[in-house]
Formats: C-alpha cells, sequence, structure tokens
C-alpha cells in the first residue's frame, strides 16, 4: 500500500514515499480507500515530532494525516451497520493509534470515527470538513454560551476560525470576528456581525465594542494571554492550542483537543449535514499529488493560505 511519511523527524524533506503493509478491519471498525487527505498543522506537528510524547513505544514509520475522504472497501466485524461497502464516506483519523494516519491510500477507522460524505461535494472538498470543523463545534460547545450572547472569534479567516463563526451564527449567537485588511469581505462572509482589526491590540478592540467584555472567546489566532482582557469576569476562552491558563477575573480556560470529539458520530455527522445545507463551507486552497506531501508542507508552514491544501491519492 502507498502512503506518505517519515523515518526520523524533521523538515518537510523527510516526507517520503512509503510501501506499507495492506490494513485489515478489525471488530467495529472500517478500511477506507482514501481519495483525499487534507494537510493540517497537526500533520506538522507530527513530522517534526511533536507528538511523540503521544506515542510511547511506537516505532516509525509514522503516517500523518486525520482529515480523509473517500469509499469504504471494507467494513469489519460489527461495523456499524449505516455504512457500506462502497460508500462515499469522510472520517476523522487519529494518526497516532496503531493504523498511523490519513496520508495513504488505505486507512482502517472506527466505524465511529466515519460518516457520509456530504452529498454533491468532491473528495478533495470533502476532506477539508471534519477535523477542523470539530475543533470549532467543541469550542464552542465548551463556552456553554446562551442564545443570543456574543462570542468573540479570532483567527477569524483560518480553517477553525472560519467554522467557529459559521457555527456561532446558526446557533444563534452574535460574533465580534478579527480580520486583517484583505480578510473583511471573508470574515464577512463567514456571517460574522461585527469586525474588529486582527493583531496584539485585538482584546482592546473587542473591548471598544462590547465595553462589559464578551462571555465567551474562541482563540483561533494563538494569542492566548493577549485575548483575556476582552473576556468579561467570568467569562470562558476557549483555547485551540493547548494553553490552560492561569487567567484572573474568574475567567475560565478550556484547552480544545479534537480527539475528544473523533468517535463522536452524532457530531461528525451533524458537521456533515451542515456543509451540505450550506451552513459549512468547504475551502480548497490547492490539490497536490500525494507525492508532493513536502511541498504541501512548505506552503502550509509559509502560511498566508486561505483554504486548506489537500493530497491526492486517487
Amino acid at each position: 500500500m502507498r502512503a506518505i511519511g517519515v523515518h526520523e523527524f524533521g523538515g518537510p524533506e523527510v516526507l517520503r514515499p512509503l510501501e506499507l503493509p495492506e490494513p485489515q478491519a478489525g471488530p467495529g471498525e472500517v478500511r477506507i480507500r482514501v481519495h483525499a487527505a487534507a494537510v493540517n498543522p497537526t500533520d506538522v506537528l507530527l513530522r517534526t515530532g511533536g507528538h511523540a510524547v503521544r506515542m510511547p513505544g511506537r516505532r516509525p514509520p509514522f503516517v500523518p494525516g486525520m482529515d480523509a475522504a473517500g469509499v469504504i472497501d471494507q467494513l469489519g466485524p460489527g461495523a456499524d451497520e449505516r455504512l457500506a461497502v462502497g460508500q462515499r464516506v469522510i472520517a476523522l483519523v487519529l494518526f497516532t493509534g496503531p493504523h498511523g494516519g490519513a496520508y495513504a491510500e488505505q486507512v482502517v477507522v472506527p466505524a465511529a470515527s466515519v460518516v457520509p460524505a456530504p452529498q454533491g461535494v468532491d473528495f478533495p472538498a470533502a476532506s477539508t470538513l471534519l477535523m477542523n470543523a470539530m475543533t470549532a463545534r467543541i469550542a464552542l460547545d465548551a463556552l456553554a454560551l446562551p442564545d443570543g450572547a456574543t462570542v468573540a472569534v479570532t483567527g477569524a479567516a483560518g480553517a477553525v476560525g472560519g467554522y467557529a463563526v459559521e457555527l456561532a451564527k446558526a446557533d444563534g449567537l452574535t460574533v465580534v470576528a478579527d480580520a486583517g485588511p484583505h480578510d473583511t469581505d471573508r470574515v464577512r462572509g463567514f456571517g460574522a456581525d461585527h469586525l474588529v482589526e486582527r493583531g496584539p491590540r485585538v482584546a482592546a478592540r473587542i473591548r471598544a465594542l462590547v465595553p462589559d467584555g464578551v462571555p465567551g472567546l474562541v482563540d483561533g489566532s494563538a494569542q492566548t494571554t493577549e485575548t483575556l482582557p476582552a473576556l468579561a469576569d467570568g467569562g470562558t476562552l476557549a483555547e485551540l492550542r493547548g494553553w490552560s491558563g492561569p487567567a484572573e477575573r474568574g475567567i475560565r480556560v478550556c484547552p480544545v483537543m479534537v480527539t475528544d470529539g473523533i468517535t463522536d458520530t452524532a457530531r461528525l455527522d451533524a458537521l456533515r449535514r451542515q456543509a451540505e445545507d450550506g451552513t459549512l463551507g468547504l475551502h480548497v486552497a490547492e490539490v497536490l499529488p500525494a507525492e508532493e506531501a513536502a511541498k504541501a508542507h512548505r506552503l502550509l508552514e509559509a502560511g498566508g493560505l486561505r483554504g486548506r491544501l489537500v493530497l491526492d491519492f486517487s
């Protein structure tokens, strides 16, 4: 089986084509013939060794990738009756698990991590949905804001931030979002009610709009402590990069881990339906042949992308 992975941690150049044994679906598992795998920042973290602590005892090669779109080609014993061989699907993939990640022609995952692909969407676009949208969903659920409340989103032009804006609007929230000069139309298109300029003074700009502070904030820009002044006393910060505080004024900091939702079929399928009905947009920056994974990682690390890079395994 063709895959892309690393034998040693390092720069993009360590990503190499691999020939691996064909995986087999075990009890409660599904094997997917992958057609497209989205490239996410967490893939870079695996490549550079940042996830090594989560893989004790594992030996290389390591295969990145958490977002796969393709066709089911094998069902393990006791797999979910929702699913069938030949079905077009998308899946969240735990690349630190025994089967490795989505940068492969075939990937085995728990049936609970698999939902139908959105209708009318090609594989590259479908592959960009789950990881980023689930991260945003978990973040908003952690805030637990009532209908009509105000939420702030930083990094709103990015993949997770954009989904946080769209999901918050679908939840009935008022959204204050940041944007650079070239991203204002993009962020307005996500549905943000109010825009503030992105940057180190974003908290002051949010406070200018909401003098008492917002009750919840999704930090999609990894600004951590810089965002805290935007929050009201007793508010909640959903933090995407693992930071857990401390914070003063009774502010609660909730680190968000997408792995908490990796087998939450109900939430995964709800996101699929929202992509299908247009609530959530699907944004592809570029599709590259799988063998150009190193180029994809270089482009991702260079920054400035709007939409996800996708590796073509079809």
